[in-house]
């Protein structure tokens, strides 16, 4: 079975670009169209698909409401946003979902995304980090031995970057112990820190005085995609995504 996706656009042409395109990539199953943001909810609550690819430009629900919805109706379902409207909640959104896209970008550069997101994982390994300032150290030690065991040293330098400051902004400014977990598919390496504190991380204005901040924004020149997920009863995610050699 292919990667179960449900696309929701206001445009029916649209809609049937996608659903070409995905055809035509293979490895994909399109199990549900929706043209505005209440039957999105609806058919992502009754299908549950793997991923869902949605336009923020809806005619019902702003893009911020309906995300909120298909989370809340599909937990497990990743979000790939495929827009061409502004929204003032763009910000918000870009850091809730899976990936952000622009309907001016190229198709192929989406369809690779959605491979990326929907596809299992072919391997991971997790280690649990303490509250400590050696946490970040530690992470970085334990991501270094992956990337050899993989093979992909090519990503270290980035991958350990991206690891300390994921490790770094759990234990510093969520004042929580956290999960770190490296998973591998054919695309992509995913580094994941899930930790139980407050607040979310998010990207601040450039400063060259400011001693904090400018993490996420390397992350996020780093990294193909990156985002945060709440993971009800456990605490927040916070991942990112190198794309292999």
């Amino acid at each position: 079975m292919g990667i179960r996706v449900l696309l929701v656009d206001d445009v029916p042409e649209v809609r049937r670009l996608l659903r070409t395109a995905l055809r035509f990539r293979g490895g994909f199953e399109v199990i549900g169209e929706a043209s505005d943001g209440a039957g999105a909810v609806e058919l992502a609550r009754s299908l549950q698909p793997d991923v869902v690819v949605l336009d923020l430009g809806l005619p019902d629900l702003a893009g911020r409401e309906v995300l909120v919805r298909l989370r809340g109706h599909s937990p497990s379902s990743k979000v790939v946003v495929f827009s061409g409207a502004e929204t003032a909640d763009e910000e918000w959104i870009a850091t809730h979902v899976e990936g952000y896209v622009l309907k001016d970008a190229e198709l192929d550069y989406l369809v690779d995304l959605l491979e990326s997101v929907g596809r299992p994982w072919e391997t991971e390994a997790v280690l649990d980090l303490p509250r400590s300032l050696s946490s970040a150290s530690e992470a970085r030690r334990f991501v270094a031995e992956k990337v050899a065991e993989w093979d992909l040293a090519p990503l270290l330098d980035d991958a350990l970057v991206v690891t300390s400051e994921l490790a770094a902004n759990a234990v510093t400014h969520a004042h929580s112990s956290c999960r770190l977990r490296v998973s591998l598919n054919p695309t992509s390496l995913r580094i994941d820190v899930l930790d139980t504190g407050t607040g979310t991380p998010e990207p601040r204005a450039a400063s060259n005085t400011a001693e904090h901040g400018r993490g996420l924004h390397l992350v996020a020149a780093l990294t193909t995609a990156w985002g945060l997920e709440v993971v009800p009863g456990e605490g927040k995610l916070v991942w990112a995504e190198l794309a292999r050699p």
